[in-house]
């Protein structure tokens, strides 16, 4: 596969301003120069005409770029056709490319798939570049550009190489113990790093708790008996209408989700039905989803109605809720809701706007304050957590001093390929490099 040329759209939906062609392969400069009449100085962007390769009928006028490998982004010969964005001319563009021998339309993924397997990226970076593409609040723009950049597999390569020295450390005190470079228990004074390094792991682990809640957005489920001002809150933080709102109970049967940026944090709102006992098994069906989704949830509103009788706000929500619970008294433009369940946290009314606004301030402080200000390179995937645990748990045992070296070694051996899995990035030649060159072996 790796053989093919392959080929794709590489910018956004059409029609647009500009389309961007990608090809990449080792066809990629016979493509130029049989539809462009020629290879345009590497990296340089040259205007030229864009013709069908077997008919010669004129496609469009376009920028053409060459980037011969390894230096492009797969780190192969690469060629963009920057042509204008119409569907017609983009369309006509990859037929003309299809038409080319040993050309084939790029599967889903396949440019990053040959940048990794050339070495161009790793497999943080992969996933940095995926979640970079699908930011939407600048939050996770950070933390994906972090991991994009190559800042997380820069960290996890200085523990890896920390753990290579150690264990280069007892390889040289097993194997090279008569060498006069090589001193006596040279292996006792590493295992004060080792410690470090399990150390600074697990404050890793702590600091990366909110990674995969900037990923995948905060939960809050809004709660609370029927016409309790559920959807009206929804649509009023959506600043749209999401959700059907009617003075009929029961009206949200189904769980309705709403994506925020607040603050330049991601939050998942989320509209359920009303919790009351219901008769009909479409709303049955419904409540049993609203509670599902709060005992997952990070935060739940629970909703109670100024117009509400003093009972029914005594009324405490269900139990195995959320990790947090706010009260709020919403409709308070129709009367100041009753105290009996609780003082409330918010006093809002969607109608006036009344208290809206300090309820979305207290809900960008909670996203800020559980995700907290990530600004460095912080494990963003269970993947990442769950080798780094691993690491942690093996660097922990080779440190009990009782057990034969040989077994602490091997505990040093799975914390490092622990580390390596996490990039994608293996091999034993570097210990030996560790060895001879840091011992002058064998000169």
């Amino acid at each position: 596969m790796s053989d093919d040329t392959i080929h794709a759209l590489s910018s956004g939906a059409l029609p647009a301003g500009v389309a961007v062609v990608r090809v990449s392969g080792p066809k990629s400069g016979f493509v130029l120069e049989t539809m462009c009449g020629g290879l345009p100085a590497p990296r340089r962007a040259t205007m030229q005409r864009v013709r069908h390769p077997h008919s010669g009928a004129l496609l469009d006028m376009a920028l053409v770029l060459w980037l011969p490998g390894p230096a492009s982004f797969t780190g192969e010969d690469v060629a963009e056709i920057h042509c204008h964005g119409g569907r017609a001319v983009v369309a006509s563009v990859l037929e003309a490319l299809a038409a080319i021998d040993g050309c084939r339309p790029a599967e889903p993924g396949e440019f990053t798939r040959r940048a990794f397997d050339n070495d161009r990226l790793d497999l943080l970076e992969v996933e940095g570049l995926a979640d970079l593409i699908a930011a939407d609040t600048q939050a996770q723009q950070r933390m994906a550009l972090a991991q994009a950049g190559g800042a997380l597999g820069a960290l996890y390569d200085g523990w890896r190489s920390r753990i290579v020295r150690a264990r280069a450390l007892i390889e040289a005190e097993f194997d090279f113990a008569d060498e006069e470079d090589v001193p006596d228990d040279v292996s006792a004074g590493m295992w004060a790093d080792v410690a470090r390094l399990a150390r600074d792991i697990g404050e890793h682990l702590d600091r990366s708790k909110g990674a995969e809640r900037i990923r995948d957005g905060l939960q809050v489920v809004l709660l609370g008996k029927p016409n309790a001002g559920k959807s009206s809150l929804l649509n009023a933080l959506a600043r749209r209408d999401v959700a059907i709102v009617a003075e009929e109970a029961g009206t949200t049967r189904d769980v309705i989700e709403v994506h925020l940026d607040l603050g330049g944090y991601p939050l998942t709102l989320v509209d359920t039905a009303g919790l009351r006992e219901a008769g009909g098994a479409v709303e049955r069906e419904g409540i049993r989803r609203a509670l599902a989704r709060a005992a997952s949830a990070d935060l739940a509103l629970w909703l109670v109605a100024g117009d509400t009788d003093g009972a029914t706000a005594s009324e405490s929500p269900p139990e195995d809720l959320a990790a947090e619970l706010w009260r709020i008294a919403s409709k308070a433009d129709l009367a100041e809701a009753s105290d009996a369940g609780g003082a409330p946290r918010h006093r809002i009314s969607v109608r006036t706007g009344s208290g809206v606004d300090a309820l979305i301030a207290d809900l960008a402080r909670f996203a800020e304050d559980r995700m907290g200000r990530i600004g460095e390179a912080v494990a963003t995937r269970e993947r990442h957590k769950v080798h780094l645990h691993t690491a942690v748990a093996a660097l922990e045992a080779a440190l009990h001093s009782s057990r034969p070296l040989e077994l602490r070694a091997e505990d040093l051996r799975l914390a490092g390929e622990a580390l390596g899995r996490i990039a994608g990035r293996f091999g034993v030649e570097d210990l030996l490099d560790v060895i001879f060159g840091e011992f002058c072996i064998g000169k």
